[in-house]
């Protein structure tokens, strides 16, 4: 009886309870503090990104000539203190990419330079005698003897491609005095080295020489040049020992003929100037090197020419000039 009392009053508590909290008279309460941590302070990475820039840097038309003149074999190096290379193609102002005229390359001792220096935006042009010119120069020629020549002219483009390689000039040929129509104004720098002595020669009127100096003029740009290295007669040389026979022009003779084809002479060089080569009336180019005509290895007179090295030679330095604007927009 007495446990059952005790769970009465128990229930009646517990109801009471429930009442006064569903009545909202509920005994007040103490407000809660919580405590709150503080914000963990803020990280900051910088994160170095490394960035490689490349530089490319183009080499200056000397350097890349250069290389190319360290490039080339031995036997063409040997006569670099006698030619030049580097500052005669300079002082024509040759440059990369440019449209070339080289006269009678022959076995290509400056067309490889060239062909490697104007590279692969740059084109060499072979201009190589007409086939009858080769008989006014040498009238007793054999027919073998013709046709060999006729044969090596034909043949230099075929070398020419060779020479190219991968990053060599595109190349072409033609016969002087014989340039089909299309190529006018086109070209940079005509060069006529060791050239022009035959040519002279080979009529009584000039004829050949003044056509081939008038047809270069229509070929070059306004303002384009013309580069002239030819074996030096002396002044006082008759003109009989100097008309190209012999290999040597007077240097007065030579800016008579390019002023009369209408270029004008805007410099003169001594870069391949030789005093020691006295040439007199009888003697011929080809007794010195690289020829040695005339003399046997070995002997006293072959050591004399040895002495003297290459031939005395003009370096000149002919423009086409530019027209005035007036008459460059005539019409």
């Amino acid at each position: 009886m007495k446990n059952h009392l005790v769970f009465l009053a128990s229930a009646s508590l517990l109801a009471l309870t429930g009442c006064a909290a569903l009545s909202g008279e509920a005994a007040p309460r103490e407000p809660v503090t919580v405590e709150v941590p503080p914000p963990a302070p803020e990280t900051v990475v910088e994160v170095e990104k490394a960035v490689e820039v490349i530089v490319v840097v183009e080499p200056t038309h000397a350097e890349r000539l250069q290389a190319v003149l360290d490039a080339q074999p031995d036997e063409v190096k040997a006569r670099y203190d006698a030619r030049h290379p580097a500052e005669t193609l300079d002082f024509f102002e040759v440059e990369p990419g440019e449209v070339v005229v080289e006269a009678l390359p022959g076995g290509g001792w400056y067309s490889k330079i060239l062909i490697a220096y104007l590279g692969p935006e740059g084109r060499l042009v072979g201009a190589q005698y007409p086939d009858d010119m080769w008989l006014k120069i040498l009238p007793n020629l054999s027919e073998e003897g013709l046709a060999k020549r006729q044969a090596d002219s034909a043949g230099w483009i075929d070398q020419a491609r060779e020479w190219v390689g991968e990053d060599g000039s595109k190349v072409m040929s033609y016969y002087m005095t014989e340039m089909e129509d299309g190529h006018e104004g086109h070209v940079d720098t005509a060069l006529f080295i060791r050239a022009l002595h035959n040519m002279n020669r080979a009529d009584e009127d000039l004829s050949t020489i003044k056509a081939t100096l008038a047809e270069t003029y229509t070929l070059l740009k306004p303002g384009g040049v013309v580069g002239v290295v030819q074996h030096r007669a002396k002044d006082s040389n008759s003109e009989a020992s100097a008309n190209g026979s012999h290999g040597y022009l007077k240097q007065s003779h030579v800016i008579a003929l390019f002023e009369e084809a209408g270029f004008v002479l805007e410099a003169t060089s001594e870069i391949n100037a030789n005093p020691r080569d006295t040439a007199g009336e009888d003697d011929y180019v080809w007794r010195l090197p690289p020829t040695l005509a005339r003399t046997e290895e070995g002997t006293p007179e072959r050591a004399a020419m040895e002495a003297i090295g290459e031939s005395d030679r003009m370096t000149l330095k002919f423009r086409k000039p530019v027209a005035e604007a007036g008459e460059a927009n005539a019409g």
